[in-house]
């Protein structure tokens, strides 16, 4: 599905925003360090001056060695640096801090749209979830085991050992995780954790409920006008790094959705391109509901995973009611 020209105006406003931030974050650490590092505003003009000189002579016809300039503005650098260290400064503390460091917040590598573009352009026409605030909360220094126990916590901690080495070996190994278990679990918070740190090493994601995926496909599929904007999104869907679909089972099943479920997960497998699946069904409720052929997918391309428990948001919301209570009380 291609942006539309306001949508990708929004995009390259956004880099636009945050390279102002960043030349204003610097001008605002330049007079600091000018301020407070005696030399070092007189050694920054002596490094523009360098180079506007060697210009002006180049224009001027003289030739000169290139590598006189190079030497005279590392020498000059190396001072700046010492003085940075001396005044108790790291040497990289003028550098951006950029979000995006491959492309140093452009969007663009080269004439290549950047990864991080890439996740903007998903984000902007498929992610119904909000899977950005979602990550707020659902990352891994939020998780906590404290819901589990015995059997329960033993396969907690199994899935999180799987999700760690799923990560750590994503851009090497192709695997695809099919995670099921009972309503509140924790499944889903799992699966944005995991989704959380690829974005981080900037890789793409596509996050879908399962009601969401399937009502976005049929809502082109069955338009003829829109069967160049349906191509588009299978394209987005076969190759974004990773697929998540989470709740499977929860959408309104047939054979238009079983047809549509098996080219996604057949096509993914053979661009190798990584899935992960969740759903509240055992694995036998889902073999009722799907076709052999989907079951015998999952089965022998996934690795399954289930996830037991309490519904752990009950469990919030009746330990947020118990601390409502005890507030209430002492006032």
């Amino acid at each position: 599905m291609p942006l539309t020209n306001n949508q990708y105006n929004s995009i390259m406003q956004q880099y636009e925003d945050l390279r102002i931030r960043h030349r204003r974050e610097r001008e605002e650490k330049l007079q600091e360090i000018y301020d407070n590092v005696p030399g070092y505003k007189e050694l920054d003009e002596q490094t523009s001056t360098a180079s506007v000189e060697f210009g002006r002579r180049i224009i001027a016809g003289e030739k000169l060695d290139k590598n006189l300039l190079d030497s005279k503005l590392k020498a000059l650098a190396a001072q700046k640096a010492e003085l940075l260290k001396k005044s108790g400064y790291t040497a990289d503390y003028l550098d951006f801090e950029y979000k995006c460091k491959d492309c140093k917040d452009t969007g663009y590598i080269g004439n290549e749209k950047c990864h991080c573009f890439k996740q903007k352009i998903i984000e902007t026409l498929y992610d119904k979830s909000n899977l950005r605030s979602l990550t707020q909360e659902c990352n891994f220094a939020n998780m906590t085991d404290s819901y589990y126990k015995g059997e329960d916590l033993d396969r907690f901690r199994g899935l999180r050992k799987v999700a760690e080495e799923f990560i750590s070996s994503f851009n090497t190994d192709y695997q695809n995780l099919f995670i099921y278990g009972p309503v509140g679990t924790g499944k889903s918070f799992m699966t944005i954790c995991i989704a959380d740190e690829l974005l981080k090493r900037g890789n793409s994601v596509i996050y879908f409920g399962a009601i969401g995926l399937f009502e976005l496909i049929s809502e082109y599929a069955f338009d003829f006008k829109n069967k160049a904007w349906l191509k588009a999104v299978y394209d987005d869907l076969y190759d974004c790094d990773l697929l998540v679909i989470d709740d499977l089972g929860t959408e309104i099943t047939g054979n238009f959705v079983s047809r549509e479920l098996f080219s996604l997960l057949e096509e993914r497998k053979n661009r190798k391109k990584s899935t992960i699946i969740t759903t509240n069904y055992s694995l036998e409720g889902l073999q009722s509901i799907y076709s052999d052929r989907i079951f015998s997918r999952i089965t022998g391309n996934y690795k399954i995973l289930k996830l037991s428990g309490p519904d752990i948001r009950k469990e919030k919301k009746l330990a947020k009611k118990d601390l409502e209570s005890k507030r209430s009380n002492t006032d």
